[in-house]
């Protein structure tokens, strides 16, 4: 990862890779199109998908700032593994074993919470970082806004991008306002839409894209199972869901 840049203009934020190479791989050659002048990881590099060496490796080597998500810390520090869901878990087993041990470490450094660029990152909820909430009720979502003093806060988690805001009847981002944008999933998208996601944020004109790419779903699917990862991990990927 390297020292981090001035202020950019067209920042990249992406999440919740889940060892999917070939997601990655594609999303990082369509930021590279884009001109984006930083790169952020929200977390979940490792977890459910077959390439955790990889997607570290090429993550440590492409983004400026990563914070640590729910997956990561269930392999790296051999925490609540037992609390993801069974495919989850088998992942999470084998990753330990596929990962090196620099790899490991790296993982266990990473933060939960960061501040960069006039901005929040973190995976889950800025309130509790550590405790991987799920936004999923109006009242919780709200409740984030006093959790972070930037203008926009970037998560996680879900795998489903969308777009908050402080101010009733503002639902895109723009000057003047606070928002909390969840940028979807790239290796594992729920939305129903099996193409990656990420958002790429504007910080001069405070515009901000959910930004979709097809990638070969078939190439993840073929490498589950060469790894004898769980049959229904190639089937949420590819339903998107």
């Amino acid at each position: 990862m390297s020292a981090l840049a001035p202020v950019p203009v067209r920042l990249a934020v992406l999440s919740d890779i889940h060892a999917n190479l070939a997601a990655l791989s594609q999303a990082l050659r369509r930021i590279d199109r884009l001109g984006a002048d930083a790169v952020v990881c929200l977390g979940d590099i490792v977890g459910y998908g077959p390439d955790p060496e990889a997607c570290v490796e090429l993550v440590r080597s492409h983004t400026d700032l990563v914070v640590l998500g729910n997956h990561d810390e269930a392999v790296a520090f051999d925490r609540d593994v037992e609390y993801l869901p069974k495919d989850g878990q088998a992942a999470a087993r084998l990753h330990q074993t596929l990962l090196s041990e620099d790899d490991l470490a790296w993982l266990r450094r990473l933060p939960y919470r960061a501040e960069a660029y006039g901005c929040t990152f973190v995976h889950a909820s800025p309130d509790e970082p550590e405790a991987w909430n799920r936004l999923d009720s109006y009242p919780l979502l709200q409740a984030q806004f006093a959790a972070f003093s930037t203008p926009v806060c970037f998560v996680g988690h879900s795998h489903r991008p969308a777009v908050a805001s402080a101010s009733l009847g503002v639902h895109k981002v723009k000057p003047g306002h606070r928002f909390l944008v969840d940028v979807g999933s790239v290796g594992q998208p729920r939305d129903q839409d099996p193409r990656l996601s990420f958002a790429l944020f504007d910080t001069e004109a405070v515009t901000c894209e959910i930004v979709r790419e097809h990638y070969d779903v078939e190439a993840t699917v073929q490498r589950l199972r060469e790894r004898k990862l769980p049959k229904a991990l190639a089937k949420r990927l590819r339903q998107g869901t």
